[in-house]
């Protein structure tokens, strides 16, 4: 993968790759307009299903860094468009915050605790216990499970908060039935933002900071992967994986040149 020039279309994580410990990893803002001078088509993705695309949008404003609203796809956005691409103007139980709502809501899907279609699970910062009873008792009731990410925990400056993932277990205790997660690793979220792109999976390329998430996505879905050191993962890391990046670089500023 020395040559970039026939890679039109970048699929970026966010945490990890454009920002990272609340200030924008160096060089990123430089990458993405890089990426918009050339002509290259690109979208910023995340796990993260707390926020609309408007709200990631206005925190990277914050850190400095402009992306577009129609630039970011996260884990709700895909989420939304898998259950609407299986069962079109379905019904739902919905746990997680308004993005994951709203994110339903614009695809037809109506909201219900009788006999929903889809039990969905999304991150919120309001778990409750009536919502959880409600979900058991509707996969029980033959409701499928759906879950945006498969992430534990959540970081928050006062330490770690149960995540999506873990909340799943709890609901998959319960049920015995395990939930389809849409998020990374799953290369579905990166095919449904190939689709957004109309983008090949030969001109395409998947960056991110971590190997067991963005980097095997991205190998799953056949892309060109690049892994970052920037975040969460370091050199080691990327050879103790059966599956291997493409490129390893110290961040996106590395590759401004090369576009």
């Amino acid at each position: 993968m020395a040559d970039l020039a026939n890679y039109r279309d970048w699929l970026c994580d966010m945490d990890g790759v454009l920002i990272n410990d609340g200030a924008i990893v160096p060089g990123a803002d430089r990458f993405l307009e890089r990426l918009r001078r050339t002509g290259r088509h690109f979208l910023v993705l995340t796990n993260n299903s707390l926020f609309t695309p408007a709200e990631v949008v206005a925190q990277l404003a914050v850190l400095g860094l402009e992306v577009e609203v129609d630039r970011v796809w996260t884990s709700a956005l895909a989420t939304a468009q898998f259950v609407a691409n299986q069962r079109p103007e379905g019904t739902a139980f919905v746990i997680g915050r308004e993005s994951v709502h709203r994110a339903l809501a614009d695809t037809g899907y109506r909201e219900t605790a009788d006999r929903p279609d889809y039990v969905v699970l999304g991150e919120t910062w309001d778990y409750s216990f009536d919502d959880f009873a409600t979900a058991v008792r509707a996969i029980e009731g033959g409701s499928h499970f759906v879950a945006t990410n498969p992430e534990p925990t959540g970081p928050t400056p006062d330490g770690s908060l149960p995540g999506c993932g873990a909340m799943a277990a709890l609901l998959e205790k319960a049920t015995g039935v395990a939930p389809f997660f849409v998020g990374k690793p799953n290369s579905l979220m990166l095919r449904e933002a190939l689709g957004m792109l109309n983008a090949s999976t030969h001109t395409s390329v998947m960056i991110g900071d971590r190997m067991e998430t963005d980097v095997l996505a991205g190998v799953d879905a056949g892309l060109a992967t690049i892994l970052v050191l920037s975040g969460a993962n370091d050199e080691r890391d990327a050879t103790r994986f059966p599956f291997r990046p493409s490129r390893v670089v110290k961040s996106v500023a590395e590759l401004v040149d090369e576009l």
